[in-house]
């Protein structure tokens, strides 16, 4: 008895690009990675570049207008006294924003990793995460209202007897007429704004700790201050650069906070928005954009050497 041969069923077009992107895997990361790339190079890229482009174009101060003429005049005026006034000022207050939020947050976090039960914990992460909820103006203009003369933060501090100290600091070279107007306004508001942060990545760094490792040091010896200083703080590093990278960065590129609250000096961001928006120098206001850019990269390659990604 005879049995007709079989013969295997013809595969579509369809059927065998998917046989061949399941024997090939990289080729069907790429084309899942494509569209996403190609909106990434075209809206952000392009966009970046096109920015750059103007920043070498020429300004007519008579007529207001921007001339396609290559120049470099752009980026001669960022070294002037005033607009390297604007960087340092900047730069200095990123810095120091960072530095205290990373000493406020780091407290934070290691009770939060380390000694709270799972319902402190969650309560913790409510409490840090609401104000992130909130619309970031919103809290920006609360904070004009709080720091305002006979505001509520100086009617708490004259109550507490403390309103010689608050007087003593508005005279230092941080303060100002009220501190809705001073450089330590500013600073508590960016603390405040950009604490939450800090506060989950270093909790983050802290949570990958294992608790074996605290318990051998204990047992070798070692005191509280000692784990804390040659155990806890070397680990939870990669959690404070990460943190730092949106503190730093976040504040560097602000333009709300240095409008609402402080003096009248212009930030990074002010600067761009003054003379694109008011001025309409567009290409100064293109090269400044290159100094963020540059600050930026920078701290992120040093963060990068400190393990922050690794924390993210």
């Amino acid at each position: 008895m005879s049995t007709a041969p079989t013969t295997s069923p013809q595969l579509g077009a369809w059927q065998k690009l998917g046989r061949w992107l399941y024997l090939h895997p990289t080729a069907m990361l790429w084309l899942c990675l494509a569209l996403p790339l190609l909106w990434f190079a075209g809206l952000y890229l392009g966009s970046l570049l096109s920015l750059l482009w103007q920043s070498v174009y020429t300004f007519d101060d008579f007529t207001m207008t921007v001339l396609p003429d290559f120049t470099l005049d752009n980026y001669r005026q960022l070294f002037t006294p005033g607009n390297l006034d604007i960087v340092i000022r900047t730069v200095t207050m990123a810095l120091a924003v960072s530095v205290a939020d990373a000493l406020l947050a780091f407290p934070i976090a290691l009770y939060m990793a380390l000694y709270a039960s799972p319902r402190i914990k969650a309560c913790f992460y409510i409490g840090v995460m609401l104000p992130m909820w909130a619309s970031y103006i919103v809290k920006a203009y609360a904070w004009t209202a709080i720091l305002a003369k006979d505001g509520l933060l100086q009617w708490i501090l004259s109550h507490l007897g403390l309103e010689p100290v608050l007087l003593w600091l508005l005279q230092t070279p941080i303060g100002g007429n009220t501190l809705a107007t001073s450089h330590l306004g500013r600073f508590l508001v960016f603390s405040y704004i950009w604490l939450p942060f800090m506060i989950l990545p270093i909790q983050a760094a802290l949570e990958r700790i294992p608790p074996s490792l605290l318990q051998a040091a204990s047992d070798l010896g070692a005191r509280p201050r000692q784990v804390l200083t040659t155990v806890l703080l070397p680990l939870a590093l990669p959690g404070v650069m990460a943190g730092s990278i949106f503190t730093f960065c976040l504040t560097l590129g602000d333009y709300i906070i240095p409008t609402l609250v402080g003096p009248s000096g212009l930030f990074i961001g002010t600067m761009v928005y003054t003379q694109q928006g008011a001025v309409g120098n567009m290409p100064l206001a293109a090269a400044f954009t290159l100094v963020p850019l540059l600050l930026i990269s920078l701290y992120l390659w040093f963060a990068k050497r400190l393990g922050a990604f690794d924390a993210l």
